[in-house]
């Protein structure tokens, strides 16, 4: 289908059918309390769908059904060639619905439909592929011992992991759980979050057509009060891996030293510095890379490079570009192809972006673009691209993740004024440089506290990365990459007498 034209677009959103129930056990069924909340369109303001409602009796239910499957061995204990050709299959169910996904996630969350089809959605069909295809292709090992003795060193799944995800990137992230999760052999409870939970529905559903065992991947949507912290506390789930704010993140460390010290991998916020040196490559290159890491899906991105740490020689000439190049990024209908700046996820959120900008004002940092509402004739929640200037990063605006697309702009004479700028934050996640000093490559890249440094561009990297931060924006897992696939695994001594 040709996502392109607007006529298709209308005629494919015309036929979408919604899942509302929770998927659990493979099957869809109502929450045990009957209830449900409403997901709406955050670019029109109005309801979408009546999403079941879960709670812990849920939780219960599913996690009796992944245990149960567990421990029989249908999955865990499947041979790896059939478990890589199971996920294979789902990664291509998920390819033949790519349109379907991408619209999806366009109305539930607010995003470009283009980014949709040319990011998001293809990229959990590589994830899931790439998951898929290493099973077959890891081995264990065997510690050197002396001739009357043999050590194995075996990896197993860890059991039953309970996923939870934000709202963001939602299929996105949902693939960065179940993708390895499940390659390993786990049984996987899925919380989408109230915002977005259709295409986390559709994708628990795709997994059973492509012939995942009932009970092995489940998705129970519900607030975080009821659902997550049922995950967080149950004493029959081993591991929980999240996505989202930090402040929720330390709720899960408390949840697993409350209940049974279950494995957590938490992916959490960050504040991510640009830091362009005098000598940085040309000038527009630089420019459009700082506007991608900025206002990549609105700035609702976790490694959202908000910091931009600027040499003050070069300052207002890369000011001016980056003003300029903003007229690249139309804002409007997120259905419309030629849209790149959606809405924000809901008015509450929009709010907060709105209040991060008046306190930029308040601090006395200079609005040079943006710093607005608008299309509210839409009923959407749209917010401005906002650039601040003459930021000092003492400033709230420099201090505080605001998940919106706010830019601010800060200066530095000399490299160790650059990277102590950069590093004074209590997140790592991310951030990026430019230089065409080869010496001041390797020297940067050490220096800076993130889990991933970009050089030249803005990037998180490949399939084949780990992706994961530093101070309060993680803790001890990765994703991505094999170690994501090894942290939902556990390590086994097997120690043979053989005299």
């Amino acid at each position: 289908m040709n996502l392109k034209e607007k006529g298709a677009i209308q005629a494919a959103v015309s036929k979408l059918k919604f899942r509302t129930q929770a998927f659990i056990d493979g099957k869809f069924t109502d929450a045990a309390s009957g209830k449900s909340f409403v997901t709406e369109n955050p670019a029109t303001g109005k309801p979408l769908a009546k999403i079941a409602l879960c709670g812990s009796e849920d939780v219960n239910r599913a996690v009796k059904a992944a245990r149960s499957v567990f421990e029989k061995g249908s999955w865990s204990r499947m041979h790896p060639n059939e478990r890589k050709g199971i996920l294979c299959k789902f990664a291509d169910l998920l390819e033949t619905h790519a349109d379907e996904l991408a619209l999806l996630e366009c109305l539930e969350a607010g995003k470009p439909i283009q980014d949709c089809c040319t990011i998001n959605i293809p990229e959990i069909v590589k994830c899931i592929r790439w998951h898929a295809e290493i099973i077959d292709k890891l081995y264990d090992h065997v510690s050197t011992t002396g001739i009357n003795n043999l050590g194995l060193v075996v990896r197993e799944p860890i059991g039953v992991v309970g996923a939870v995800i934000p709202w963001n990137f939602p299929a996105l992230m949902a693939a960065w759980k179940i993708g390895p999760a499940l390659a390993a052999g786990n049984s996987v409870l899925l919380k989408p979050t109230r915002l977005t939970s259709l295409s986390a529905l559709r994708m628990g559903e795709l997994g059973s057509e492509a012939g995942i065992p009932d009970g092995v991947f489940n998705v129970l949507p519900g607030p975080g009060t009821s659902v997550g912290k049922a995950i967080g506390t149950h004493m029959d789930i081993d591991m929980v891996t999240f996505t989202g704010s930090t402040e929720v993140g330390r709720l899960f460390l408390n949840y697993a030293a409350q209940s049974n010290l279950k494995r957590i991998i938490l992916e959490l916020g960050g504040k991510s510095p640009q830091v362009v040196m005098a000598d940085a490559p040309e000038i527009d290159s630089v420019a459009k890379n700082v506007l991608i890491g900025a206002f990549l899906n609105m700035g609702e991105n976790c490694s959202c490079g908000s910091r931009l740490i600027v040499h003050e020689s070069i300052k207002d000439r890369l000011l001016e570009r980056l003003i300029e190049f903003c007229n690249e990024w139309p804002i409007g209908d997120p259905l419309d192809y030629k849209t790149k700046v959606g809405s924000m996820i809901e008015k509450p959120h929009m709010e907060k972006v709105l209040e991060y900008i008046e306190a930029g004002n308040s601090e006395n940092a200079k609005l040079v673009l943006g710093g607005h509402r608008v299309l509210e004739d839409t009923g959407g929640y749209f917010v401005e691209l906002t650039i601040f200037d003459k930021v000092n990063n003492d400033m709230k605006i420099a201090r505080e993740e605001i998940f919106g697309p706010v830019l601010s702009v800060i200066p530095f004479s000399s490299e160790e004024q650059a990277i102590s700028i950069a590093n004074d934050t209590n997140y790592g996640l991310a951030a990026s440089f430019y230089t065409k000093d080869v010496s001041a490559v390797h020297r940067i890249s050490r220096a800076l506290k993130a889990g991933t440094v970009s050089v030249n561009c803005y990037s998180e990297g490949d399939m084949t990365t780990p992706f994961g931060g530093f101070k309060e924006s993680g803790f001890f897992g990765r994703d991505k990459s094999i170690w994501a696939h090894e942290q939902y695994t556990q390590l086994k001594t097997i120690w043979m007498q053989l005299d």
